[in-house]
């Protein structure tokens, strides 16, 4: 830590954090607000984390995986997800935490995590950008061992507060909007997602982000249908992808429209092996199954030491 981190007597509460979200977005509705283009200076940190055994084990089961003494990669982003979220909520923070939409994670998942050890956990902004269809900005998020000075997991997440514009950020040049021309593959498997998928990984992650939960409150935010938890799909492609994976691994996932539920999603996963025969990379992406169109795409690799 250094003497500029804000740091956190203890973990917090994701519902407190979503509280004071709204009722930061309701004051700005009725009082307005400046707008700032200035990313909160501090970093904040929290330590002595350590994993819930109970909720650990009901997310390796709700991925479709046994139960293992190594904490999975997805749910280190979901236990390390209240401290970067801490940040967002912020007065200093110059984007609103409701409705913001997630566009990418990249994690480096550099060693193994065992349930018992107590972590250290340091999150900060930055990259404050304009996109073309608002404003984007970056969270980092570093776990350590408490006491220990190697990261052991660094994942950075995009997300967009779509329709905010802030001043002196200037929009990427309006090239004509070309994307990404997708021919759906043969998939390799298929995803079932009920309405209540988005409730089902609330209750194991702790992210009650009012999109993902129901009809009603993910209409309130301009959806509309409840939609699933991005990192809930990179969790379902993490457990299925080179099985088991190394020490040392790498993952990135970006997202380009959303799944909403209940959906069917298409997926196709292309593993490498090395010349051992070991895992060695994949590469995955995840589709509506009726129309074609792509909800996420992405890789996962062998960390080369």
């Amino acid at each position: 830590m250094t003497r500029d981190d804000y740091q956190l007597a203890e973990m917090p509460s994701l519902a407190k954090l979503y509280l004071n979200a709204a009722a930061t977005a309701a004051r700005t509705r009725v009082l307005g607000s400046t707008p700032s283009v200035d990313l909160p200076p501090r970093a904040t940190e929290v330590h002595g984390v350590l994993a819930d055994i109970a909720k650990m084990t009901e997310y390796q089961h709700l991925v479709g995986k046994a139960a293992r003494d190594i904490i999975p990669s997805g749910y280190l982003h979901s236990m390390a997800f209240p401290v970067a979220m801490s940040v967002m909520v912020r007065e200093d923070f110059p984007l609103p935490l409701l409705g913001m939409i997630h566009l990418r994670n990249q994690v480096e998942h550099l060693a193994p995590v065992q349930f018992s050890m107590p972590l250290s956990i340091r999150s900060w902004a930055r990259n404050l950008a304009g996109h073309r269809a608002g404003t984007q900005v970056e969270l980092v998020v570093e776990i350590r061992g408490d006491g220990g000075t190697d990261v052991l997991w660094r994942g950075v997440s995009t997300y967009l507060a779509k329709g905010v514009y802030l001043p002196g950020l200037d929009k990427p040049a309006s090239a004509p909007d070309i994307r990404e021309d997708f021919q759906a593959p043969n998939p390799t498997g298929i995803w079932s997602l009920g309405v209540d998928a988005g409730r089902a990984y609330a209750a194991v992650s702790g992210d009650f982000n009012p999109i993902h939960l129901s009809v009603f409150t993910a209409k309130a935010l301009g959806m509309r249908r409840s939609i699933a938890h991005g990192m809930y799909l990179a969790a379902r492609v993490l457990a299925d992808v080179g099985s088991p994976k190394p020490e040392g691994f790498s993952w990135d996932i970006s997202f380009a429209a959303p799944v909403f539920l209940p959906g069917t999603v298409a997926v196709r996963i292309a593993d490498t092996t090395a010349a051992d025969g070991s895992w060695a990379s994949s590469t995955f992406a995840g589709w509506n199954a009726r129309t074609g169109r792509k909800h996420f795409s992405g890789s996962v690799a062998t960390l080369v030491s």
